[in-house]
């Protein structure tokens, strides 16, 4: 949307005031015995009171109604929603979808929270650790209802079709190649302009971070610069019909009715805050001379789990960039992880598998489930001249990379009805090329 603005950095101290009501913050402290414009102070708090500084998150909002003011919460149905892992057997193959069908408006109007589906996931929302991947297909926007996660945070990968967010923070526009961050407890509202389809990576007891540089040193990957929160902005609308706040509690949904938008928040300050990110300013580190690196040096965030090195979950892309590996096979390598990766296509071929891998589609490999280019992959990288070359224009691919041992709903196996049950072919016609008579050349 032509003229949001926004405030650039990651986990900065942001103050915003929306321009109708300037001098809406209060000054010198946080809670007023009279706020500014006879506004209500609202803590929203995103870690405990006390986790170290560089942990702690919280904002302060100050609205013309508290979010309070509603009545009582009542169970709705999830739809294919879910926390339940045990709804079918486990599925260690190798698993790989077809793009997920959106309903076309004509069919039946389903907003993003009605479009939600729960593909695969591990752990629990009690206990506050674990992980939800989700899909969202949707063709409308949401009218005079918000959607809340008391769970976790929401990472949106949108694929086809640009979503608006709004949010009590403000406005966001995130389309495909973008990503949108909305944290835990954060009400918000989607609006869409089609045909509309993304991913969802949920994490439970942990925020996204940047990821630790190491011996990159201070400049590289996701710079935090690149990262952009809402200005505030608000509607003082009654809603005489009712609206609707949805809130996501231990893996089920529930509805409240409240007579007011709550989007009512006329300026806030703080560090727990929604946000966007562009891929494209990925700044992409890549072999220089022999051999792969691994593929964490593509992780964009990560939310760490308590073992150090560990995520529970890892946003990781495969962006445009150059291949010049001498003496190397380019592509990804054969791999038996003791991650489970998840992965997705916004546009574009993947690399190691140009055929079947499509946009708006996905695929699983479970912990310690081999995977790797398939068989026409491996012949044609085997033997080709290897020179310089762009790899992956005009392609973004992504894998939530996870800890967590993921079961698959029934949803994903088999309501979905999007299940490739051909995928396993694609390494069928490997061959051996061992040579017990070979010898080292002569050079």
């Amino acid at each position: 949307m032509a003229g949001l603005k926004y405030m650039s950095g990651f986990g900065n101290e942001f103050s915003s005031e929306d321009p109708r009501c300037p001098g809406s913050l209060p000054e010198g402290q946080n809670n007023p015995q009279v706020c500014p414009y006879g506004l209500y102070a609202e803590q929203l708090s995103g870690s405990a009171f006390t986790c170290p500084r560089p942990a702690n998150k919280r904002s302060w909002l100050y609205r013309i109604l508290p979010s309070v003011k509603h009545k009582p919460f009542a169970a709705v149905p999830c739809g294919n929603l879910t926390e339940n892992w045990n709804e079918v057997e486990p599925e260690p193959n190798q698993l790989r979808w077809l793009p997920f069908t959106i309903p076309t408006s004509t069919e039946k109007k389903v907003d993003f929270v009605a479009g939600l589906q729960t593909v695969c996931g591990a752990g629990d929302a009690k206990s506050r650790d674990g992980i939800g991947i989700h899909v969202y297909t949707c063709n409308t926007s949401m009218v005079d209802r918000c959607f809340n996660n008391s769970d976790g945070d929401f990472l949106i990968v949108p694929q086809q079709g640009e979503i608006l967010i709004t949010t009590e923070f403000g406005r966001i526009m995130v389309e495909p190649n973008e990503i949108g961050v909305v944290q835990q407890g954060m009400r918000f509202s989607v609006d869409v302009f089609g045909e509309t389809r993304g991913y969802i990576l949920e994490v439970y007891g942990a925020h996204f971070e940047l990821p630790d540089l190491g011996p990159i040193g201070a400049n590289g990957l996701a710079n935090p610069r690149d990262f952009l929160c809402p200005v505030a902005w608000y509607e003082d609308r009654e809603v005489a019909t009712g609206y609707t706040v949805i809130n996501k509690y231990q893996g089920k949904l529930f509805a409240c009715q409240q007579d007011f938008s709550p989007f009512n928040v006329v300026a806030w300050h703080g560090n727990y805050t929604p946000y966007k990110y562009n891929l494209k300013n990925f700044m992409v580190i890549n072999v220089v001379a022999f051999d792969h690196a691994d593929p964490s040096i593509f992780t964009v965030l990560t939310a760490k789990s308590t073992r150090p090195g560990v995520a529970i979950a890892d946003f990781v892309i495969f962006p445009p960039r150059w291949g010049v590996a001498d003496h190397t096979f380019r592509p990804p390598y054969y791999h038996r992880n003791c991650m489970s990766e998840f992965m997705g296509l916004i546009k574009g071929h993947y690399e190691a598998k140009e055929e079947g891998f499509q946009p708006g589609g996905a695929s699983l490999h479970s912990i310690m489930t081999p995977h790797g280019p398939d068989a026409e992959c491996f012949e044609k990288s085997s033997t080709a001249e290897l020179k310089a070359e762009r790899v992956a224009d005009g392609t973004m691919a992504f894998m939530f990379e996870s800890s967590f041992s993921m079961a698959v709903t029934k949803w994903g196996l088999q309501t979905c009805q999007r299940l490739d049950k051909t995928y396993h072919q694609c390494w069928e016609s490997l061959r051996s090329h061992f040579n017990p008579n070979w010898k080292p050349s002569k050079q």
